[in-house]
């Protein structure tokens, strides 16, 4: 993988001085690379990720296992690139094992996504069964800690 890519990766607020200090290229060569690769569709977009449990921001995540009839000439591509358009949709993934799709979904509430997985997914044609499971708390996405290691000092303990 590119070293621009894998930098980007890491940390996309990285401005184009620093990365081309980083990769001894000049800032107007970064700049046509990543223009290059966002063309190319090879970089997707940018993300921040939030501490939305410091922000007060009360959202509901649930990952869903799909199970779902492959489509003649289509495979599982078309029935997941359906599911895929829901807004509710953060990401979908073809999976092996003992279910199809695993989706990611996020609501405002409970009964949101409930209504979402009961009236729009399991009614979608080709989707056999759903088993939802609702996130309680993240710990690490990403790559990032969500809570920073405190230094925790303990007393000494005497027998």
């Amino acid at each position: 993988m590119d070293p621009l890519l894998k930098l980007l990766r890491e940390n996309a607020a990285l401005t184009s001085a620093q990365l081309s200090k980083m990769l001894n290229l000049s800032e107007a060569e970064v700049a046509a690379k990543i223009k290059a690769y966002e063309k190319d569709q090879i970089i997707l977009g940018y993300r921040t990720i939030l501490n939305e449990e410091k922000l007060g921001v009360d959202r509901v995540r649930a990952v869903i296992e799909v199970k779902i009839t492959p489509e003649r000439g289509g495979g599982f591509d078309r029935l997941a690139e359906r599911i895929a358009k829901y807004v509710e949709v953060n990401s979908c993934y073809l999976m092996s094992g003992g279910y199809d799709l695993l989706v990611v979904v996020e609501g405002s509430s409970l009964r949101e996504v409930a209504t979402f997985v009961s009236e729009k997914l399991a009614t979608v044609q080709g989707v056999l069964s759903t088993a939802t499971h609702f996130m309680l708390k993240p710990y690490k996405e990403q790559h990032m800690l969500m809570a920073r290691e405190q230094n925790e000092e303990r007393l000494a303990v005497a027998p």
